[in-house]
């Protein structure tokens, strides 16, 4: 971290992925914030429900799975665990990757390859839960006279100045997807994010990929942006020292259509519904005859329930991209 002025992305990424870096730190992100994955074991059942499906629908029984932004490899734990202790996919055989800049945590299954980067040819499900809000982006913000201009930033402190006039094709991705006009608008460029995803989608040579995320749509961008800081489990203010996360709302929209092919919009609320994760309350009558698998139904149910609640994680945005089979590659560095 420095004092020098610079884009927020430069800043972002030296923040976030530098030598001393945010994810480089040991307690890893769960130690300053708690995702889905760590709100309920579910969550991970879920997804082990959506890669038997992905298997189904490319009529094999090896399959291959991708956690983008692993972090400490707990969905893929997760995910292995949920396919081991049920009966959801007998017999199927998973090749998991942890794709992630951290160094591998100690005590991961030696059977998950851990990785920095995208493994290509893969045939299965890539999953990449709260990773496009961690890819850093340049901020505009419009100026008195409305034109936008990247905002600047100073590492050690936060302080920020307009730059230059956004140009070239961040500017083209403004007009297109998030234009400013108003003085004081803000909003975070999100052409690296597709890009991003659009590499992400393009690693699979079949199945099904997936982005969850905070998100908005063109429609419904907030005037100011959604940069934000966590830190010890609490929003702080979004200072690049190196010492909290860095993370804004994603344009799923834009990443849909950077990817190109088949893709769908939705809600987390939705999306775990359809893999069986509902939040109903157990019958009040099982509580006389097994109270003991009442208390477990009750438990799961409020779990449940977290995962899908309206104005909390069940109002996640689910990108899901349908990748035709093209060809028996299999997966390769």
């Amino acid at each position: 971290m420095t004092d020098d002025w610079c884009r927020w992305r430069e800043a972002a990424e030296t923040a976030l992925y530098g030598d001393e870096g945010f994810y480089r730190r040991p307690e890893g992100p769960a130690g300053h914030f708690r995702t889905s994955v760590h709100a309920s074991p579910l969550f991970a059942a879920a997804v082990a429900r959506l890669l038997a499906v992905t298997a189904g629908e490319l009529g094999t029984d090896t399959v291959d799975l991708v956690d983008v932004g692993a972090g400490r490899g707990e969905l893929l734990t997760g995910v292995l665990a949920a396919l081991r202790d049920s009966t959801t996919a007998p017999g199927l055989t998973v090749r998991a990757y942890a794709v992630e800049l951290a160094p591998r945590p100690p005590g991961l299954a030696p059977d998950i390859e851990w990785r920095a980067d995208l493994p290509h040819g893969v045939r299965g499900l890539l999953f990449a839960n709260e990773w496009l809000d961690n890819v850093p982006t340049d901020i505009a913000e419009a100026d008195a006279d409305g034109v936008p201009r990247y905002v600047l930033v100073r590492g050690t402190e936060g302080a920020e100045r307009l730059g230059d006039p956004v140009a070239g094709e961040d500017a083209r991705w403004l007009d297109r997807w998030w234009p400013l006009s108003r003085p004081g608008d803000r909003a975070e460029i999100g052409r690296p994010r597709d890009e991003a995803w659009a590499r992400a989608v393009g690693s699979l040579a079949g199945g099904t990929a997936v982005a969850v995320d905070y998100a908005h749509v063109r429609a419904s961008r907030p005037p100011f942006g959604t940069l934000t800081g966590f830190r010890g489990g609490r929003e702080v203010e979004p200072v690049p020292d190196g010492r909290r996360d860095l993370t804004s709302h994603v344009a799923l929209d834009a990443c849909a259509a950077a990817a190109g092919g088949v893709a769908e919009l939705l809600d987390q609320r939705t999306a775990l519904r359809e893999l069986g994760i509902i939040g109903e309350r157990p019958p009040l009558a099982q509580a006389s005859a097994d109270p003991a698998g009442y208390v477990r139904a009750l438990a799961s149910a409020g779990e449940a329930a977290e995962l899908t609640a309206r104005g909390g994680l069940g109002d996640f945005g689910w990108l899901r991209h349908r990748v035709p089979a093209r060809g028996d590659e299999g997966a390769r560095p």
